[in-house]
This record gives structure tokens, sequence and C-alpha cells, in this order.
């Protein structure tokens, strides 16, 4: 068990398998995005050595992000064997979706349970503008596939940017009317190059629940406000699916964090919205015991900050999304 100087218990690993992507989302990189050689990224030995590692400290929840994940080579293959691991509980993944028509399938069989897909928007002209390169129809095939595949419950991603798709919410939330799908609401967080951008044009929490409730009525808050992960969640009267507001920049929900992140250049990210990590890929590679690095990871777990500190203009700067996985 990996437990931090708060007493909380660190078992939920976000594994970042790439810091590619297909897409260029404005809020998450620039067009012309410089991405790390190959050979300075875990392999897929390295990957598994690590999991093995974590799920001996009692890590049993992963979620696998990018950059895209869907875009990692012989990525079925990575799923079974991590599957296979003694320890590891479930695999989840986090993706754009413009993949899945094809890979839902091949997924689920190799032992993924479940989908979070970016959908920020479901007008094409906007959606365009937001991923620069990206078809929403594509997408939507994707989640389709996804849902035929059992990849579910389906959760829909959507940062609200400001200017961008803040008019797009009532939308996105009438989808749960007749999908059992979450939609999540997601506030745009600062991180390195594009911080001014997102400090600039974010949305919070209680915006985006007016902007649904002036055009849809009232939003009724569920299990009394318990979070669902990151999510708070809301339903609309007589919907199959639920809304959820995540709102890590205006009412941070640190006390019952659970998780780090492993970067695909294997280093360990304690909190999404601090610098604070470790690199744990370095020692691998130059011949640690893999006590020595149980160890590393343990000593670091206990150092876990308690959140962040956004209110105190403190802003992650030395990596953007893509680079940490989300």
């Amino acid at each position: 068990m990996a437990i931090d100087r708060f007493g909380r218990n660190i078992h939920y690993l976000r594994v970042s398998l790439t810091d590619k992507c297909n897409l260029r989302c404005v809020y998450c990189m620039a067009e012309d995005m410089v991405f790390r050689p190959s050979a300075e990224l875990m392999q897929d030995d390295e990957l598994l050595t690590l999991v093995r590692l974590f799920a001996d400290l009692g890590f049993d929840k992963y979620r696998l992000t990018g950059g895209e994940p869907t875009i990692r080579p012989n990525l079925p293959v990575l799923v079974r064997a991590m599957k296979d691991t003694p320890g590891v509980r479930s695999i989840s993944m986090t993706t754009n979706g413009v993949l899945l028509p094809q890979m839902a399938e091949p997924l689920r069989q190799a032992g993924l349970e479940r989908v979070n897909v970016s959908v920020d928007t479901l007008d094409p002209v906007r959606f365009k503008r937001i991923t620069r390169w990206g078809s929403i129809d594509t997408v939507m095939d994707g989640i389709r596939a996804a849902e035929a595949a059992g990849l579910t419950p389906i959760k829909l991603n959507a940062v609200v940017v400001r200017g961008f798709n803040d008019e797009d919410v009532a939308d996105l939330a009438r989808l749960t009317y007749e999908h059992a799908w979450q939609v999540r609401f997601i506030e745009m967080m600062p991180f390195g190059d594009v911080a001014g951008f997102a400090q600039q044009q974010v949305v919070t929490d209680k915006e985006i629940r007016a902007r649904i409730e002036a055009a849809l009525g009232p939003l009724p808050l569920l299990d009394g406000g318990r979070l669902d992960g990151e999510a708070r969640l809301y339903q609309l009267p007589g919907a199959k699916g639920t809304i959820g507001l995540i709102s890590s920049v205006s009412v941070p929900f640190c006390a019952s964090c659970n998780r780090a992140r492993l970067t695909a250049d294997g280093v360990l990210r304690l909190c999404l919205l601090r610098d604070k990590e470790v690199n744990l890929l370095q020692p691998l590679r130059q011949g640690a015991t893999l006590d020595d690095l149980k160890q590393i990871i343990r000593d670091n777990i206990w150092e876990k900050p308690w959140g962040h500190a956004l209110a105190d203009q403190v802003i992650p700067v030395t990596r953007v999304m893509s680079q940490i996985g989300g």
C-alpha cells in the first residue's frame, strides 16, 4: 500500500503511453508541437516493469492516457499484458476517439474495460476549430463503436473554453436525455506555454451549470454531491445519463485525491498541477534494482502535495497537458 503523509491511500495510476497526438487541440498543445524521440520514452518492457512495481505497491486501478494512447503501436498486446499483471484490477482509457471505430473491439477483447472520449462540441465547424484537425463525425462513430464493444459506461469529456465552445454546453448536456452516458464538463487548467491562454479563457463550474439550466431547466445534484472520481454529478429530469462537473480550478477536490501519474518518459508526477516529479526510467535504465525503484516510489508518494496552489498563482510550467497525460 502506498500512503502519503496526509493518510491518503494512493492506488490509482494514470499511465501516459505517448506524448504524441493525432489532433492539436488549442488548450493542449501548439499546432507545430515538437515531440520527444521514441527512444526517450518508455519501451513496452520498461512500462510493464514499472506497472508491476506499482501493482506490488497496491496500485490496482490504471488509466491509459497520452497524448493520444490509441496511436501507441501494439496497444491491444500492451493492454493484455497489463491486465495479466497480478494486482491490476481495472484498466480504462482516455482517448480522442478518432481510432476507436477500428480499435474498440480489439481493445475490449484485450481487457480494456471502458473509455472516456474527448468531445468539446457537437458543431462540426467549432470541433475543427478546437481540434484543428479533427472531425466530429469520426469521433461519434468511435463512441458508438466503443458502446457496441461494451466499453461502458461511456464518459464524454468536454473542456470548456471561453470563446470556443462555451455556447455548446447545453447541446452536449442534451445527449444525456437519450444516452446513458456521463457528459463531463471540465474547467480548463493552466499549463506551461498555454497557461496564459487557459487563465484568460477559463469557464467556471458555476457558469457552466448556469448555462445548462438556462437552456434546459433545473439541474438537480445527485448523491448529495459525493464525487464520482473527479466529477460532481447532476441529472436532468427524465434523462438516461448524467452530467459531471470537474472543477479543478474553482472547487478543487484534492482531499479525496488517490492518484499519481506516470508520464510517457517514465517520470512519476505526484499532482497534475504541481511540477514536483521524479524520474523512474533513468534509474531503471541505469540498472537500479526493483527494490530500489519501489523505495523511490514509496518515498515520493509519501511526499505527494496536498493539492495545487493556483489560488496563489503557482502555475505548472515544466510540461503541457499532453506531456503529462491528464
